[in-house]
């Protein structure tokens, strides 16, 4: 009987010691007796500036991805140019790498886990009906070596169903970001229409999958790059609106690999007209930017860039706790 009567009163004390709520401070809705992150919380609208912003080589004016990796911050161009780069944090090139054997139709983001390298060939805003979706899967020892091994991960969206040709800039089936996590990737799409992203998640593993919708997400913006620190469970987004104003998109303090259970920040970026395309980060407050060439004349004449911005009043408590 007492085994019982202890049995069950350490059930009620461990839910009452379950509570849920919002558990950052630097929210609105702060609760400090929250044990458990509902993510609940809200935010007032920030803005913070670059702490400098440097012109690139005409030879990367299409930047479209970026990850810092083997000492150097890498990226390539969104079309045609079959060429990594490898930058100093100044953005001055310090290697080029051709990947020979495979094609750029659309190149739009970088991304890795510990033994490889992924290149996402999936830009699709042209009429969003490309049927050769793929990421290139390039084992890092050999990419270093400068005799690349690479593989290819084919797939389709689960619910595009329709594929005929539409206008450009107009589908919900354009993808710039993702992230490589345990045994799968995780697309993040740019959805024209909507200014929403939708996760999908598929192997990481060559061959031809299918993409399966798991979340959408309103980021008011268009999502077109993606850094991810898995063991602090944190993941920033950068991207633009449609009359090009960069912002970026933090989740945090989720569970497993429910990325939207956790925190969702949106921060505005001090910057004039850009577009915004890679982003990266080796400790999670200092990340490094990239904007593409932006020509509109007589108005618009952005060349490409890299930046540095410092999240530390944003993430450091998180971080640090």
């Amino acid at each position: 009987m007492i085994k019982t009567i202890l049995f069950f009163c350490l059930i009620f004390s461990s839910g009452y010691a379950q509570i849920k709520g919002c558990t950052d401070p630097l929210s609105k809705n702060y609760n400090p007796n929250a044990t458990v992150n509902d993510g609940s919380c809200l935010y007032k609208n920030f803005k913070i500036k670059p702490e400098y912003s440097i012109k690139l080589s005409d030879s990367i004016h299409e930047t479209s991805g970026l990850i810092a990796f083997d000492n150097l911050l890498w990226t390539h161009n969104d079309d045609h140019d079959k060429t990594t780069y490898g930058l100093d944090t100044l953005g001055k090139i310090h290697k080029k790498i051709i990947l020979d054997k495979v094609t750029n139709n659309d190149w739009e983001e970088i991304s890795q886990d510990s033994t490889h390298l992924y290149i996402g060939d999936f830009g699709n805003n042209a009429s969003g009906n490309r049927t050769d979706l793929n990421i290139l899967k390039i084992e890092k020892k050999s990419f270093l070596e400068r005799n690349p091994i690479i593989e290819k991960i084919a797939f389709r969206y689960s619910d595009q169903t329709d594929l005929s040709a539409k206008k450009p800039n107009t589908t919900n089936f354009d993808c710039e970001a993702f992230i490589v996590s345990k045994d799968s990737i995780y697309l993040f799409t740019k959805q024209w229409s909507s200014s929403k992203t939708t996760i999908y998640v598929l192997p990481k593993q060559s061959g031809d999958h299918v993409a399966q919708l798991k979340h959408t997400l309103d980021t008011k913006g268009l999502v077109t790059g993606a850094t991810y620190l898995e063991d602090k469970k944190l993941i920033a987004l950068c991207g633009y609106s449609k009359i090009g104003k960069p912002f970026l998109y933090l989740l945090y303090d989720y569970r497993n690999d429910d990325f939207l259970s956790g925190n969702k920040r949106r921060i505005n970026v001090k910057f004039p007209i850009l577009q915004i395309e890679g982003i990266t980060t080796q400790d999670g407050l200092h990340y490094y930017l990239t904007n593409e060439s932006l020509v509109r004349k007589p108005i618009i004449n952005v060349p490409q860039q890299i930046h540095r911005i410092d999240l530390s009043p944003v993430l450091n408590s998180y971080l640090h706790k």
